[in-house]
């Protein structure tokens, strides 16, 4: 990690759960780390949190992924100030109970704009910060088991994940996509999926709440390892799952 020390890394979603271990973790490992999060609260209760030598690093942005202005503006401070990105972790997700069939419309198009459109503004803006600097950055797209495969629950169990395993998948392709794209645009730009199993969050719900599960910082010790990788490694897919899941 050593030669990204006081590079400039963007979280999105980096208010709680993963998003918040991962800002952790970057900010010991001496980089400038920008908090992309709707809920500025809890990124202040975050701040408070870290040791003193921290907290200046930690920059805050009220952002919302979902809303391209919302990510223009993040950037754009992000650019005046810091000159630009040179990693970006594109983490920020919502996941709504329900089933696609039945459930409102507006929150599966709020899950598809979050969970998908979300990364590609910032994954666009990141990608032309990198480029018109001549930085070989990464990105790192926080992703999940379930986009690579789909659980049955087995009879009389209603499935509740509905969009969110699409976004999921889509994240899959948006990996590849992405690397082939860099690649072209003659760059050694990094891109690495990482998909963990069951992750105790806020976002888990009390039915797996008994299952066995891993810890935010694990996904944020991951997230140091791709990073931490040699310039002509690529870490394109790493997956992680506790111990006797049972997906």
């Amino acid at each position: 990690m050593e030669r990204w020390k006081n590079s400039c890394a963007v979280v999105t979603g980096a208010s709680s759960g993963i998003g918040a271990a991962i800002v952790k973790s970057l900010l010991k490992a001496d980089l400038q780390v920008v908090g992309l999060a709707r809920r500025i609260d809890r990124m202040e209760q975050l701040r408070s949190s870290l040791a003193n030598s921290l907290q200046s690093r930690l920059h805050i942005i009220k952002c919302d992924v979902s809303d391209m202005i919302s990510v223009h503006e993040a950037f754009d401070w992000i650019e005046e100030h810091l000159d630009g990105v040179d990693i970006l972790i594109n983490n920020a997700g919502v996941h709504i109970k329900g089933q696609l069939l039945t459930m409102n419309i507006n929150d599966v198009e709020k899950t598809l704009q979050t969970n998908v459109m979300g990364m590609v503004y910032c994954a666009r803006r990141a990608f032309n910060s990198m480029k018109k600097r001549n930085v070989n950055g990464h990105l790192v797209l926080i992703n999940s088991i379930l986009g690579h495969n789909i659980p049955n629950l087995g009879p009389s169990v209603m499935p509740i994940i509905n969009i969110y395993l699409m976004c999921k998948h889509a994240t899959v392709a948006m990996t590849e996509v992405l690397r082939q794209e860099f690649r072209e645009n003659q760059t050694k730009i990094k891109i690495t999926s990482i998909s963990p199993g069951l992750v105790n969050t806020e976002m888990t719900t009390e039915v797996y709440k008994t299952m066995s599960a891993l810890e935010p910082e694990d996904v944020s010790m991951a997230v140091l390892y791709c990073l931490s990788t040699p310039h002509h490694v690529q870490v394109h897919e790493l997956t992680i799952k506790p111990v006797g899941e049972m997906f």
